[in-house]
């Protein structure tokens, strides 16, 4: 006969006075502070006979008007033997904050032809453009000898610092005297930025011009004090290190079936159920005010699982429970996609 053991969930809010608040910039950056590619098509020489051969014309072409361009014409007949070029495409990303003329950037690098290997190549003084193929303007040059990150992919390689700026690039924050905070996905909601646009007018309350407002779940717009429209610096890293004050986030569950990892919030619930899976019976008993929790040994193969209608218990002790009894991480997966499906799991469920 199968043994029922009945676990008593306590349900408690824990509270770290001495923890630090979340700030602005914690969980927000501003538009305009994003990354940029820059792109071009080179050549990589010096490879051992597993370039893309003289039978390949893209790569044999830009070769043969190289040579012309340094008083060594070539004819493309005269060049049908080469085997140690590549035509590759070449890469860099212009990080967040800008880059200045003359910083130096990693470029990734990729064979787009037939060659077999760039293990060994060097890259032939590139240069890079913006991602627009209409624009004629060189934002920097890439050149260098190839690293291979990965064994296995021998086409794609890496030249760390490879990239020398030609241009000042410059994050554009400021127009028109405001600047637009954009909340990250995963903090994105009406209540974050209707709080964080609470936060920032209590803060510049009194300062002419300045104001804060939520467009949308996701965008906030903030007006600069007339004051701090010439100089925006100092305002700007103020009101990025303000705190913010606890906001209730949407319950969210987050399953990495690849990896096996389960991600949610403190706040996830679940609804009375009983849950039988592989032998195993769970029910969720709520604790009751005031009453400390049974002491039993789990140590039987069957667990049983109730909830009250007043309010079900947090995903969190489920998880603990099966944690305990040395649940499979693939089986404690499934358990939360069946009770999402069937509405028990009060939370929005996103599958990657």
């Amino acid at each position: 006969m199968r043994k029922t053991i009945h676990i008593s969930l306590l349900i408690a809010l824990l509270w770290n006075s001495g923890a630090s608040a979340t700030k602005i910039a914690d969980i927000t950056r501003i538009d305009g502070q994003r990354t940029n590619t820059i792109v071009g098509l080179g050549l990589v020489f010096g490879l051992k006979g597993t370039g893309d051969g003289g039978e390949f014309q893209p790569a044999i072409k830009p070769l043969a008007q190289m040579l012309g361009y340094f008083n060594d014409p070539a004819t493309i007949e005269q060049l049908n033997k080469v085997g140690n070029v590549a035509l590759v495409s070449i890469t860099a990303t212009v990080p967040v904050n800008g880059v200045r003329d003359g910083d130096k950037l990693d470029v990734f690098v990729s064979s787009i032809g037939k060659a077999s290997s760039l293990k060994g190549g060097r890259l032939f003084v590139t240069p890079l453009k913006g991602p627009d193929p209409k624009s004629k303007e060189i934002f920097a040059l890439a050149s260098g000898p190839l690293t291979m990150e990965d064994p296995s992919n021998p086409v794609v390689g890496k030249i760390p610092g490879g990239c020398v700026m030609e241009q000042t690039l410059r994050a554009d924050l400021v127009n028109n005297g405001r600047f637009i905070l954009i909340i990250e996905n995963p903090s994105a909601s009406w209540a974050t930025a209707s709080t964080i646009a609470k936060v920032i007018n209590e803060y510049a309350e009194g300062e002419t011009g300045a104001q804060a407002f939520a467009v949308d779940p996701k965008n906030i717009v903030v007006m600069l004090p007339t004051m701090e429209r010439e100089r925006p610096d100092s305002f700007i890293a103020r009101i990025q290190a303000l705190p913010l004050p606890d906001i209730s986030m949407e319950a969210r569950v987050t399953i990495n079936e690849k990896t096996g990892s389960l991600i949610f919030t403190g706040d996830v619930e679940i609804a009375p159920v009983v849950i039988i899976h592989k032998g195993l019976t769970i029910t969720v008993i709520p604790q009751a005010p005031g009453r400390p929790a049974p002491q039993v040994p789990m140590t039987q193969e069957a667990i049983p699982l109730d909830t009250s209608n007043t309010g079900g218990a947090k995903l969190q002790d489920l998880v603990n429970t099966l944690d305990q009894l040395k649940v499979p991480a693939e089986d404690r997966i499934e358990i939360v996609k069946q009770l999402h499906k069937t509405g028990k799991l009060h939370a929005k469920l996103i599958t990657e």
